[in-house]
Formats: structure tokens, C-alpha cells, sequence
């Protein structure tokens, strides 16, 4: 009887290719560098701040009092000191509030500004490099010690203040604002008014014009972004488009808002993240003050992490709705 178990075929598993021990190679080397290229933050972090974030919590549920020989006793409370900021402080949570209202106004129109301006910067024109340039030195100007510099300077504090509050007409109250006045020589409120537009949206977009100075500086990050992604977007995807018959506005809708869309939510998530830690935020300001007064170390804190609180908060609010529509390009490995 002949053996029949020899005869059958074996069945072995097919070797792996090259490609795919090349490609998973290549991923652990960019893993690697990853991790190179953040290790100095991980241990600056770990070694300078953690300690300090650590000791920061810890303060924000004690009252100290000053020893006599030099330094200060800590004595643990609880939640006094949040009970104090949410409770007895006046104006803790009003500016919180207020600043959280005007965050909700800004993001739609600086992300709307700086992509506007990103796809008329990526246009093919003579002096687009010097363009820019241009949009991004307000950035260059509110960093550093030009931003002390600024601080003194009359016309930016006029330009700053030129955003005042709209009245139930649409034209702002302050008849000596240069802004508002162009803005009623225009007339906007009657346009949109014959439009049947919500006198809400009205406002909203006589205040953003009125606050152009501040949406202009506080758009130059976002506006390299989006130039970054919209140089990304493969112009062959255009070029089909085109012979297809599509129009410019349905080339927008259909490929360049869906292609961008990520960097969309970068932009919004860097854009609150920018508002809350500004030096000109009132929540910020008012937590300083708070710091230099009798007993004020621990009460700051205390506001100080309630308000990180918030923008962790505001952060995944932002990232949950943007989320919702984001396009991502899957590739074929």
C-alpha cells in the first residue's frame, strides 16, 4: 500500500516579502525618531514642571501663613479656597463667563479670516512670497518685546479699542469710533436687513468687522496651516475636477473644504488654546492681581486650575463638533 500521507501536497504559509519587512522597519524607524524629537520636552517636563504642577495642586487645597523666623506654614482646607473663587469672589466668575462668550464669538471668525486668506495666498500671483510675509508679521509684532513695544503705542491702543458695544440699530453707540463709522457709511445693517438676515448674525458681523485689528494679529498661525494643507491637496485631484465640468464653487465644497477639513480642527483647537493663555485675557489678568494680594497664592491657584479645568473642557467641546465632519484621506498601504 503506497503511502499516501507523502503524496499530499504540503501546505506552507507564503513567505513575507521584502516590501512589507521594509515597510514595518521604516515605521519603527519613524516611531523611533518620533520619540527622539519629543524626549527632550518629556524630560524637561518631567524634571522642571511636574514638580512645579504638582506643588501648584497642592497649594490650591491649603491656606499658609507666615512663620515668624522666615517662611510658612501650610495648612490643608479642603475646597475653601474653590469655594472662595466660585462663591465670594465678584468678578472670578463673571470674567470667566465673559471670557468664554467672546472665545465662542472669536473661533468662527478668525478659522473663517485665516482660510479665506490662506486659498486667496495660495492663488498664483506675482509677490505671493511678499503677501505672506505681510499677513505674518502681525504675529512677528505681538510676540516678545515687540508686544511691551505695542503696549505703548497709542494708535494700536486705538485700534484696539475701537470694538464697542452695538447698539439695538446696528451702528455702535460711540460716535467718535473710526471703525464704526466706516462700518455706517457702508451700511451693513440695511444690507443685510433687506436681506431678511437675523438682526443676532448683524451684530455679530458688524462686531467681527469692528474687531479686525485683533482677528488680523491673532490669524497669522492659522493662516500657515492652512497654506500647508492646501499645498498638500494633490492638484491632479483639481485637474479631474475641471475636465469634469465642476466649478470653482464646487470644487471648494467637494475637495478643497473636505481636504482641509483636518487642519480646520487644528486651527480651532490652537485658536482656543491661544485665547485662554493670552497675556491680554481677562481671566489671566484678573488671576495676577489676585496672586499679589494678602493670601492670594492659594486663592489663584485654586482659580488658576479651575480655569485649566475649563479649557481641557472647552478643548473637547471644540474637538467632539469639528470631529463630526472631518475628512480624512485613507491611503493604500
Amino acid at each position: 500500500m503506497q503511502n499516501t500521507e507523502a503524496n499530499k501536497p504540503q501546505l506552507t504559509a507564503p513567505p513575507r516579502t521584502k516590501k512589507r519587512k521594509r515597510a514595518s522597519s521604516l515605521d519603527r524607524i519613524k516611531a523611533r525618531a518620533g520619540w527622539l524629537f519629543v524626549l527632550p520636552f518629556v524630560v524637561g517636563f518631567a524634571i522642571i514642571y511636574l514638580p512645579i504642577v504638582i506643588e501648584s495642586i497642592y497649594y490650591s487645597f491649603t491656606t499658609t501663613r507666615v512663620l515668624p523666623g522666615g517662611g510658612f506654614e501650610a495648612t490643608f482646607v479642603g475646597f475653601d479656597n474653590y469655594s472662595k473663587a466660585l462663591f465670594e469672589d465678584p468678578d472670578f466668575v463673571l470674567t470667566l463667563g465673559g471670557g468664554i462668550v467672546t472665545l465662542i464669538l472669536d473661533i468662527p471668525s478668525i478659522v473663517i479670516f485665516s482660510l479665506f486668506m490662506a486659498i486667496m495666498l495660495n492663488q498664483k500671483m506675482m509677490g505671493r512670497v511678499v503677501f505672506r510675509v505681510i499677513f505674518f508679521i502681525p504675529v512677528i509684532l505681538m510676540s516678545g518685546i515687540m508686544d511691551r513695544i505695542a503696549q505703548g503705542n497709542q494708535m494700536l491702543d486705538f485700534m484696539e479699542n475701537t470694538s464697542q458695544t452695538i447698539g439695538a440699530s446696528g451702528v455702535n453707540d460711540t460716535s467718535d469710533s473710526t471703525a464704526v463709522e466706516i462700518v455706517s457709511m457702508m451700511d451693513f445693517y440695511r444690507l443685510f436687513r433687506n436681506m431678511r438676515v437675523g438682526q443676532e448674525l448683524v451684530i455679530y458681523i458688524v462686531a467681527a468687522i469692528n474687531n479686525i485689528f485683533q482677528i488680523v494679529n491673532r490669524s497669522g498661525v492659522q493662516m500657515l496651516i492652512f497654506l500647508g494643507g492646501l499645498q498638500a491637496i494633490s492638484p491632479a485631484i483639481y485637474e479631474s475636477a475641471y475636465i469634469e465640468g465642476a466649478s470653482s464653487w464646487e470644487t471648494f465644497w467637494k475637495i478643497t473644504f473636505p481636504m482641509i477639513s483636518p487642519m480646520i480642527l487644528v486651527c480651532s483647537l490652537y485658536t482656543v488654546i491661544d485665547s485662554f493663555t493670552s497675556k491680554s485675557n481677562n481671566v489671566m489678568m484678573l488671576i495676577e492681581r489676585v496672586y499679589s494680594q494678602p493670601g492670594g497664592p492659594v486663592l489663584s491657584s485654586a482659580m488658576a486650575w479651575m480655569y485649566f479645568l475649563v479649557v481641557i473642557l472647552m478643548l473637547v467641546v471644540v474637538a467632539l463638533i469639528i470631529s463630526s465632519f472631518v475628512f480624512y484621506q485613507r491611503r493604500e498601504n
